[in-house]
């Protein structure tokens, strides 16, 4: 199943730019070749940037990686929810709450990565787990509907779309 195969019904709103970032690849393929090449580009980082903060208030590249194992646990959450026909409109959450009560900065680069692999390969399997019947169903998330199969692209996405900002600002 790839991006391109979603329905206009399966997503909307700032969902689409996440699915867009996430390009055209097998979503299970894809879940897996992004945590590769997010982990060796993190890896190539020289390790006094991971604290460097390109203004004053923005996070760390540090925040940025466990920013982006949160939010994957959350939309993966979400298409738990939606993959087994629940109904009930969830809410958006406050980005900014979650960082700032994280210890990102007190973590290893190792560790953070540690942990993203464990949630996206548990994320990976949860994806495998589901037929096609439960990867189509849809759910509201922050005002928008969307799919359990786009959620995926949009941990995908999400992802990519950091990487790039640590391209353009951190490096």
């Amino acid at each position: 199943m790839n991006a391109s195969q979603l329905l206009e019904n399966e997503y909307s709103g700032h969902f689409g730019t996440y699915i867009k970032e996430a390009g055209d690849g097998n979503l299970f393929e894809e879940l897996e070749i992004s945590l590769h090449e997010f982990i060796r580009f993190i890896q190539d980082i020289p390790m006094d940037k991971f604290d460097y903060r390109y203004a004053e208030g923005k996070w760390t590249i540090k925040d940025i990686i466990q920013h982006v194992i949160d939010t994957e646990r959350i939309f993966a959450y979400r298409a738990l929810r939606f993959s087994r026909n629940d109904k009930t409109p969830l809410p958006s959450f406050e980005e900014s709450d979650y960082a700032d009560n994280t210890n990102s900065n007190g973590r290893s680069i190792q560790d953070l990565l540690t942990e993203l692999s464990a949630v996206r390969h548990s994320n990976l399997l949860f994806y495998k787990s589901l037929s096609e019947e439960q990867l189509k169903r849809i759910g509201t998330a922050s005002g928008n509907p969307i799919s359990a199969r786009a959620l995926g692209f949009v941990i995908i996405g999400h992802q990519k779309h950091h990487q790039k900002i640590f391209k353009e600002r951190y490096l």
